[in-house]
């Protein structure tokens, strides 16, 4: 060999791809493919493919890729935070970074749909609502949401949903996050509501359906909203108040103040502020509102034994039942964040956020105590952690303060802002007591005649956290061992395969994990100067540039922190488009019968007419229904929402044509990026003709799914889309418009997950990123093909091949035995494995995508397992076992299964260890089957007593 190739810089190519060189051509051999170009050239159309390489560099080894990662990361400067604004520098206790976020049993999980095997992270996420419960004084509690502006925009349209009021006007708090107001503004222009800003006592003096209230406000100052909630009550309004996480320790809940919704972010709670995100915000309601709820709920059922099991309730998939009248397009929530939040809450307890708590406010109140003896005027009395100071000399202390590393908030010409924070020192208070009066400071004298800024009306007299959970897990042992036991209850990459259609579950790779983590990239405040900023700002820009080369746009836009917020930021470039034109009655929006849900429920939350579009048999866009709703609707066209390849796993032959239609008719192509994986490298988005796409950079570029979020769902538009791109009031984003508002309360939406895809590109190369795609097609078509052989295959593409994706047709199976595909779901897990993508986007189905990540071996034991099944239903179908009471009804086996009476007329070992492989390597579902109706008759989202797990 050569030197060059001794060094074997395409190393991490093989590390990414899971079947080796002769694997391939095994699996070549059995779909019956002369080789992978064959195979591509079979499955999609010539007139899309690319036919040249990428324009990326050549892929670096993983420790060249670090190394030069960490370059640009050292050109950030990470000074001393006391912005505020919504972000604070926090402690994250070690044994939660470790074991939480940097743990792939944790990280690499997805959304607990299969609630059996999830229930580690689903009583982590019940901790969460409990933890919101008690501190907003509220009665329930969603499981997330994306960020606090996104959340507020929530609250707005909950209210619109619930409201007594006949009236299009919501009121608004002047004392609001700007990026909260600059989030809602975007939404309520197209939901057609009116926002009146105001002080919160001008609330009652109009007719609104709802108001959103600040508290603390946003320059740190406490009011007591009590009369304000009730003013607009009483006139039939819905009372929202964002409440900081951290203050809402030492006071008054608005639950107490009477408010009927209460939000904010959870970040104060041990998550990094990692440049904006991703950190999960809160969402809690009054109980009456809870089918109006936006997100997921986590309730309490029981299985098949009686035993206490979590399971989503309510909304698990609402918006692939109810579309576009579903409560909102929210497919993912922050939930590794959500867990990291709740296990601070879990290691703290009452006593420890307690004293976290009093020590920001102490810090803050001897701050403003030394800056008012020395002569300094606050702004406000009251406040909690936030102190603003009239300074003439503001502009000479804030210079000074950047000198000695500390950024403070410039609030006013004359007016600088100190936001105490948990990472505070007594050695921070005294730098910044010299810094605003030029003076020396006693701190013990200062700390003796120091007052308390909170109100006595305001100050916290309910209990929190009162919870067991929240008392017993205090020592690292305690802790560590919590944690693992309910990360051993949940299945993750790190066991298994999970071979979810449509949601890619690849490697995410240690390399491209570790700079998440980095304090250059995790404790950077998403409003510190620019200047500071440049290491983000250069690996953004680079991520950038290697997304336009993958998908041939002109312009990405970073700022939607999830795939439905990608759709929306898309559609709503696409409707600022039309109305910059005088087109702003462009309204229909053409949808196929097989899309994502969340495809119209973004649409409706545009205010656009869905009109579905009807598919053929083959499963592709009918083009004559196509063809004849565009004309129908030519003068109204906004936008066709289509995923390519299609939702049903194969690449459509008439794509160009469909896209042509649209064009032809004044609409604009919006591509669902969520089967990218299926294109890069072969062909792209914007040379097929969309005008737009979002990318899931959780899927197709390797940022892990967090059992349920977080993701990033950036944008890719073509030139004449890129002026209408989302910008934002407190940070504008380089080559955005002015006047353009957010749709995510961060510049750059979750920006510290970003390093992760920078790194799998930088990693693959134009080469890498190439071999991905067909090892993709090569997987789906050899399960296609093994797994044909015992279930029918719904879809295929002109050639008989599929893109990414399968789909197998349990229908015929059913009505023959009874068996459903909700058995073969759960009988799957006595196999070790999660199932796959279930009666989407057909019912009585299950939709596979193996990925290009999964070795042959894995591959192959799921054939097994799949085949083994097969056995299972003849079984049933034959009568030899009743229907009643088979493995497949009776799945998914638990570890109570193993003793104890067994009436059953198959073996213990059939039930527990169904094949050999499953002996070495047994994961246990923790409960049996949970009963799903009971839960949702039932419904408790709140922790039940820690007896009712045992």
């Amino acid at each position: 060999m050569s030197l060059s190739e001794l060094f074997n810089r395409n190393e991490f190519i093989a590390r990414h791809i899971g079947p080796s060189d002769d694997e391939r051509q095994q699996m070549l051999a059995a779909i019956g493919a002369a080789s992978i170009d064959a195979l591509v050239g079979e499955t999609l159309p010539a007139d899309i493919r690319l036919n040249r390489a990428l324009d990326l560099p050549p892929p670096q080894p993983e420790a060249e890729a670090l190394a030069a990662l960490k370059a640009v990361a050292a050109k950030n400067v990470v000074n001393k935070s006391f912005i505020g604004l919504g972000y604070y520098p926090v402690k994250t206790p070690a044994v939660i970074l470790r074991n939480v976020l940097e743990n792939p049993g944790w990280y690499t999980a997805y959304t607990p749909y299969q609630a059996e095997i999830a229930q580690g992270r689903l009583e982590a996420l019940l901790n969460f609502q409990q933890m919101v419960i008690d501190l907003s004084g509220l009665e329930m509690a969603n499981a997330s949401l994306l960020d606090e502006a996104t959340a507020a925009a929530e609250a707005m349209a909950m209210a619109g949903r619930v409201s007594k009021s006949k009236s299009r006007r919501f009121f608004v708090d002047s004392r609001v996050l700007p990026q909260t107001y600059d989030v809602m503004s975007t939404r309520a222009k197209y939901f057609g509501f009116e926002l009146v800003q105001g002080h919160p006592e001008e609330a009652g003096n109009g007719d609104y359906f709802g108001a959103l209230f600040q508290y603390p406000g946003e320059a740190g100052d406490l009011i007591d909203l009590t009369p304000h909630i009730a003013a607009v009550k009483a006139k039939g309004g819905i009372a929202a108040v964002a409440a900081d996480v951290m203050a809402l320790v030492a006071l008054k809940s608005p639950g107490e103040m009477g408010a009927d919704i209460a939000l904010g972010n959870t970040q104060r709670f041990g998550v990094p502020m990692g440049f904006g995100g991703p950190h999960a915000a809160y969402f809690a309601f009054k109980d009456e509102m809870k089918r109006s709820a936006p997100g997921r709920i986590i309730g309490v059922s029981v299985d098949a034994k009686g035993k206490t099991a979590l399971r989503m309730a309510l909304q698990t998939r609402e918006q692939h039942i109810r579309r576009e009248k579903a409560n909102s397009n929210i497919c993912t929530s922050q939930v590794l964040l959500a867990n990291m939040a709740s296990m601070y809450a879990v290691y703290h307890g009452a006593e420890g956020v307690k004293r976290i708590a009093a020590r920001i406010h102490r810090l803050a109140a001897i701050f403003a105590h030394a800056v008012r003896a020395a002569g300094g005027k606050l702004v406000f009395d009251r406040f909690f952690d936030t102190v603003q100071v009239e300074a003439v000399k503001a502009d000479a202390i804030y210079a000074a303060a950047l000198a000695a590393g500390y950024n403070l908030r410039r609030a006013g010409k004359n007016v600088l802002g100190v936001a105490f924070h948990e990472a505070a020192s007594e050695a921070d208070l005294v730098k910044l007591i010299e810094l605003f009066t030029g003076q020396s400071a006693d701190i013990a004298q200062l700390d003796a005649a120091a007052q308390d800024a909170i109100p006595a009306a305001l100050k916290r007299e309910s209990a929190i956290l009162t919870h067991p959970v929240f008392n017993v897990h205090h020592s690292e042992h305690e802790m560590l061992r919590y944690m693992k036991k309910l990360e051993n209850r949940d299945l993750a990459m790190n066991h298994s395969m999970i071979s979810l259609g449509s949601c890619t579950m690849k490697l995410n790779a240690t390399s491209e994990m570790i700079p998440v983590t980095w304090p250059e990239f995790a404790n950077m405040h998403p409003f510190a100067p620019r200047e500071q900023t440049v290491g983000y700002l250069e690996m953004i820009a680079g991520l950038e540039t290697q997304l336009r080369a993958i998908t041939g746009f002109d312009i990405i836009s970073m700022q939607p922190n999830s795939g439905a917020q990608g759709e929306y930021a898309g559609l709503l470039a696409i409707s600022r488009y039309h109305e910059s034109r005088g087109e702003a009655h462009r309204n229909i929006c053409l949808i196929p019968r097989s899309a994502h849900g969340t495809n119209p429920a973004t649409a409706q939350m545009m205010n656009m007419q869905v009109v579905v579009v009807d598919c053929d048999e083959a499963g592709n866009v009918d083009v004559a229904d196509l063809k004849a709703r565009a004309e129908q609707h030519s003068a109204n066209l906004a936008a066709l929402m289509i995923t390519y390849p299609s939702t049903h796993g194969v690449f459509e032959q008439g794509i160009k044509q469909i896209c042509e239609i649209v064009h032809r008719h004044g609409g604009q192509v919006y591509m669902d990026g969520a089967n990218l994986n299926a294109q890069v490298g072969l062909t792209r988005p914007a040379d097929i003709g969309a005008d737009v796409s979002h990318m899931n950079l959780h899927k197709t570029f390797c940022i892990p799914h967090g059992g349920g979020g977080p993701g990033m769902g950036p944008i890719g538009l073509k030139a004449h889309l890129a002026p209408f791109i989302a910008n934002h009031v407190v940070t504008p984003v380089p080559g955005a418009e002015a006047g353009q508002s957010a749709v995510s309360a961060a510049p750059f939406g979750s920006a510290s997950i970003l390093p992760i895809s920078y790194m799998y590109i930088a990693m693959m190369g134009a080469e890498g990123m190439k071999q991905a795609t067909e090892n993709a097609l090569l997987s789906a078509n050899y399960l296609a093909t093994r797994l044909g052989e015992h279930f029918p295959v719904l879809y295929t593409g002109a050639n008989g091949r599929v893109a990414h994706e399968c789909i197998i047709d349990l229908r015929p199976l059913k009505a023959a035995s009874g068996v459903t595909e909700v058995d073969v779901a759960k009988r799957l897990m006595d196999y070790g494995f999660h199932a796959p993508t279930m009666s989407f986007p057909v019912p009585g189905t299950l939709m596979i995508e193996p990925t290009e990540s999964e070795p042959k071996a894995e591959l192959d034991r799921f054939v097994a397992a799949m085949a083994a099944i097969r056995q299972e239903i003849d079984q049933v179908q034959s009568g030899a076992w009743p229907a009643d009471n088979n493995p497949l009804v009776n799945a998914p086996h638990s570890k109570a299964d193993i003793a104890g009476d067994w009436d059953r007329p198959y073996s213990r070992e059939q039930g527990l260890f169904p094949l050999p492989y499953v002996l070495e390597n047994k994961f246990w579902p923790s409960v049996n089957r949970i009963d799903d109706v009971y839960g949702d008759r039932n419904l408790v989202c709140s922790c039940p007593s820690t007896d009712s797990y045992e």
